[in-house]
């Protein structure tokens, strides 16, 4: 497992966080990382391996493991039989708890919780057993509800002593910097906004107050990423929401995320994400909620 791919999420700068969930009949998606939270719920998958950084495991039952940000992770079928595995996975922003609000003495508990994330948090099968209705009911919860009962549930999983922290290395994908910039802040919004139209490298330092050579130098030495890989990342978030949300031809989610023919959305797409987008729209073929 020497490839390990970015995942680009659906979830939008606009949501607090998205609940996929769906039944299967293998573990197929590569080791890969992101910069969300996620929190995953798996029932049915004995004999399947969990991979969680360095760590490595042949799964029980149920589970449910904390995933951090950018911290590499999968599950792979290997010895599980069963084909009609449940999989419930959660994934939020990493501001989702503003950095300030952790701070405060009544939320100790939870910014503990997310720090060690960073190494992945198995739970114990009796709390899997006890929160996997509530889980899935967030399938069913709406706007302010919905943020509330996730936050209650991550509360609840933050009071637990009895965890199991799983990988030796906090995060194995130096690769991904912390931009803290309100310049990369407001070129990031600017193209969430307007994805769908032409955007130059002109356009963005323009509106940052830089030369097209310095935004240039200054974004991938922030981010890691050049500006046309940001743009191309921030696209794909959207067409994968619309591949997932939508039944609208592929073509047309091409034209409408921004990229100028389809021969060339495919390309990037499967560079990616290591699947066409048809392929990626089959294999979503479960509920999915954003809230």
């Amino acid at each position: 497992m020497n490839n390990i791919i970015k995942e680009i999420t659906p979830l939008t700068h606009k949501d607090c966080f998205s609940i996929f969930s769906r039944v299967k009949k293998n573990f197929d998606f590569p080791l890969h990382f992101h910069e969300e939270y996620e929190l995953n719920l798996i029932i049915n998958g004995a004999g399947a391996k969990r991979v969680i950084g360095d760590h490595q495991e042949e799964i029980a039952d149920m589970e449910l493991v904390l995933v951090g940000p950018n911290l590499s992770h999968t599950w792979v079928t290997h010895h599980c039989e069963n084909t009609a595995i449940t999989e419930v996975t959660i994934q939020w922003h990493k501001d989702f708890f503003d950095e300030k609000f952790l701070k405060k003495n009544q939320m100790g508990l939870i910014k503990e919780m997310l720090e060690r994330s960073g190494r992945g948090i198995l739970f114990q099968p009796d709390t899997a057993i006890l929160l996997a209705k509530r889980l899935m009911a967030l399938n069913d919860l709406k706007g302010f509800t919905g943020v509330m009962e996730l936050m209650n549930i991550l509360h609840e999983l933050s009071t637990l002593d009895n965890i199991r922290v799983l990988s030796q290395v906090a995060i194995n994908n130096n690769q991904i910097l912390n931009p803290n910039s309100r310049r990369i802040d407001k070129a990031n919004e600017f193209m969430n906004a307007n994805f769908q139209k032409q955007i130059t490298l002109k356009d963005i330092a323009k509106l940052v107050s830089m030369t097209d050579v310095s935004f240039s130098r200054f974004i991938s030495k922030r981010t890691g990423n050049t500006f046309v890989d940001t743009l191309n990342e921030i696209r794909l978030g959207h067409a994968t929401r619309m591949l997932i949300e939508t039944n609208s031809p592929i073509a047309d989610i091409s034209v409408n995320c921004g990229f100028n023919n389809i021969s060339n959305f495919n390309r990037i797409f499967k560079k990616k994400k290591l699947c066409t987008p048809k392929e990626f729209r089959e294999n979503f073929c479960g509920t999915s909620v954003f809230i």
